[in-house]
């Protein structure tokens, strides 16, 4: 069965304080010598050959054969936007690890392995997933969709889940300080040191939040329409700190930035902050996505891509 494609859902022009590159959103052992060996990127030496034989094998045999599936949730059943195709979406551009070269169809990068290894528990091959682009609020936005399944480090809030489905969750995470060395932030190990930083976040995520509630800076953090923005404007100087998701502050300080630093992770708070897919509200998708990523979180497939694609936390210090 198909549901008729709908427009995407906009939202409002975001102000930015600042002007950036665009970009997407959301540790390791300490840095590593190159970008890809410090988020788990591929690289010839890294982890061609491991990706072949030691995760690649394991997870093909994790997964299971295409066409397997889960009962009752095969794609002849499954309600989505064009019959027998499973329609992902991420963000334009979207980085790594989550993404390897802004292409989500080489299977390469954490969400887009974990969004094929979803498909194929679905029963659907390669030849049936495709992709379309849509910017972060427009995704967790009120309102028709115009993909069946979303991921692109989407928090899973209550707040959110008024306008949106979350599948279960696929990744447990933590909040990161990522500054410059040389930067008043770059000598700091404790958040009560930090309260005269000026901050900067991504609009609409909980890093955002996160700045506020486990700062609580003296002046208001500035607010971008995505990471690269913060990013940026971080190392023209225009912050002291941004926040970020900790795969991605690992990126950011081993890839984006000239002397980049980790501060430390934000303590957690209450519940464990995790990712999950976003399907349009009530989706007739969202039990069977949630089953398959259970499916893989019980048999070690989520394990094996998180070791393969995302840098150890244990480079990271804790911030107090």
């Amino acid at each position: 069965m198909s549901r008729s494609r709908l427009p995407l859902v906009t939202v409002g022009t975001l102000v930015l304080a600042l002007s950036a590159c665009g970009g997407g959103s959301d540790p390791a052992a300490p840095a590593a010598e190159t970008p890809t060996e410090a988020t788990g990127g591929p690289t010839e030496e890294a982890t061609g050959d491991a990706t072949g034989e030691a995760t690649g094998d394991a997870t093909a045999e994790a997964t299971g054969a295409a066409g397997a599936g889960i009962a009752g949730c095969e794609p002849a059943s499954l309600e989505t936007l064009s019959e027998g195709v499973l329609t992902f979406a991420t963000s334009e551009p979207a980085f790594e690890p989550w993404v390897v070269d802004d292409d989500p169809t080489n299977e390469q990068g954490y969400e887009s392995a974990v969004a094929y290894a979803v498909a194929e528990r679905l029963g659907y091959d390669d030849g049936s997933v495709e992709w379309v682009r849509v910017p972060f609020d427009a995704a967790i936005a009120p309102g028709p969709k115009d993909f069946d399944v979303a991921l692109n480090q989407f928090s899973i809030t209550e707040e959110r889940r008024q306008a949106v489905d979350f599948s279960s969750p696929y990744y447990d995470v933590r909040q990161a300080v990522v500054t410059v060395e040389g930067s008043l932030a770059a000598d700091m190990t404790s958040l009560d040191q930090m309260g005269e930083l000026l901050f900067g976040a991504q609009v609409g995520t909980t890093s955002l939040d996160a700045v506020v509630e486990a700062v609580g800076p003296t002046m208001q953090p500035q607010v971008f329409n995505s990471n690269e923005d913060a990013v940026n404007a971080l190392a023209s100087g225009q912050v002291d700190a941004i926040v970020l998701d900790l795969p991605s502050a690992f990126y950011a300080t081993a890839a984006q930035l000239d002397a980049g630093v980790i501060v430390g992770q934000l303590p957690a708070s209450g519940d464990a902050e995790q990712f999950g897919a976003v399907l349009d509200l009530d989706s007739p998708l969202t039990d069977c996505v949630s089953q398959a990523v259970d499916s893989l979180e019980a048999d070690g497939t989520l394990d094996a891509l998180q070791s393969e694609w995302l840098a150890d936390a244990a480079g990271a210090p804790e911030l107090g």
